[in-house]
């Protein structure tokens, strides 16, 4: 989430293709661009691995022979047009079995207790980010209760470099506090040209509004940051994606040239610590 008055009131029942209204600095709701909402469809990222999200917001979707895994979703309003483009992949919603995440702001967990609902599947998180969703946003330690979500029960915890298997996929998660203190990056091979490609889905580094030294509420936000960016920069990393991926050089809306500039682990790290606070 890259600045703190630019998100929808979260549960609001408007289409996904809907404008957003402007955002007022003073505002009691909160507004997203119109890209966090902005269908697309289905862009493959290699063999297996698909980004199913809106325009604006990664959703990443891996196939495998024992079914589906799920990580990050977007805004509440996104779970039709998820369940949409998993059909179009051919990914029955009972094929979903595992549902992942970055970290549990409402603008990519959003859609996670209906997207549950519909394919039954296994919402595994960390102990933070379970906290966060099974209060749906509220107490937030930076935003309070201004993003607010459905919650969703997580039903497996995992721990720092823990691997999530499903036929023949592993993923490992990283922890990566700053962001969030549940911030996750994951990372898997995959296969693209008939190469092996390492892939890292790496969670956001910024701290939109955040007071990040002397903060009562999180005394070592500094010291977690600093520690998140050299976890990063150490990652298997051949493709970086990211949950905003305009942020790791994407543009899901271009069909034709969607990783219009790539950029690597380090170098994401990099530009987020010479941008903290």
């Amino acid at each position: 989430m890259p600045r703190p008055l630019i998100l929808a009131a979260l549960l609001a029942t408007t289409s996904i293709a809907q404008a957003a209204e402007p955002v007022l600095p003073q505002a009691e709701a909160y507004t997203t661009p119109d890209a966090w909402r902005q269908p697309i469809a289905p862009l493959q990222i290699a063999d297996h691995t698909w980004q199913i999200g809106t325009a604006g917001i990664s959703a990443l979707l891996i196939k495998t022979d024992a079914g589906a895994i799920l990580i990050d979703g977007g805004v509440p309003q996104a779970a039709d047009l998820l369940l949409g483009n998993m059909a179009k992949l051919g990914v029955a919603p009972d094929d979903l079995k595992l549902m992942l995440s970055s970290h549990a702001h409402g603008d990519h967990v959003g859609p996670s207790a209906a997207v549950k609902r519909a394919t039954g599947a296994t919402v595994v998180n960390s102990a933070e980010s379970a906290w966060l969703m099974a209060h749906g946003g509220s107490h937030d330690i930076h935003f309070g209760d201004a993003i607010l979500y459905p919650p969703v029960q997580t039903d497996r915890l995992i721990h720092d470099l823990e691997v999530v298997a499903l036929g023949g996929m592993r993923l490992t998660a990283h922890f990566m506090p700053g962001h969030t203190p549940g911030s996750t990056a994951w990372t898997w091979t995959d296969t693209r040209d008939g190469e092996p490609v390492r892939i890292a889905y790496v969670d956001s580094l910024t701290a939109p509004g955040y007071q990040v030294h002397d903060n009562p509420r999180y005394p070592r936000l500094a010291e977690d940051f600093q520690h998140s960016f050299d976890v990063v920069r150490a990652l298997p990393c051949d493709l970086l994606v990211t949950p905003h991926p305009d942020a790791s050089g994407w543009d899901y809306a271009n069909a034709d040239q969607p990783r219009k500039t790539p950029m690597s682990c380090a170098a994401y790290a990099d530009a987020a610590a010479a941008k903290l606070p």
